[in-house]
């Protein structure tokens, strides 16, 4: 099992930046990728940003040149730094990982997913 804990949340208004930060723990387990998402009220999850399998990165449209992914594999850990925040930032931020866990004779992969860190942006 992994667990994933995220800080960073908060009030900002617009124009303001945020840093979302993402650790995973657990025990025999190793990171494939993390990402962050968001989820709006009324809205669907959507895609933030991901480091991708192969190590590269994928942003959403909307938030590209404000948001930066970034990774410290030594701490299992994920980074979102967030400028030239707008109100349509609003959302519950999840950070997302897949990760291969070994088992005795065994492994797999498998999602896992925060608890979500809310980001009001006012306007």
């Amino acid at each position: 099992q992994v667990q994933l804990v995220e800080f960073g949340g908060g009030l900002v208004q617009a124009g303001g930046s945020l840093r979302l930060s993402c650790a995973a723990s657990g025990s025999s387990f190793s990171i494939n990728f993390m990402g962050w998402y968001r989820q709006a009220p009324g809205k669907q999850r959507e895609l933030v940003a991901t480091f991708t399998n192969g190590g590269n990165t994928r942003y959403a449209d909307s938030v590209k040149g404000r948001f930066t992914i970034s990774r410290d594999n030594a701490k299992n850990t994920v980074y979102l730094q967030m400028n030239s925040l707008k109100p349509e930032d609003t959302a519950v931020y999840y950070c997302n990982t897949q990760a291969r866990i070994t088992f005795t004779g065994s492994s797999g992969n498998y999602v896992y997913w925060g608890q979500g860190t809310q980001v009001t942006v006012s306007s």
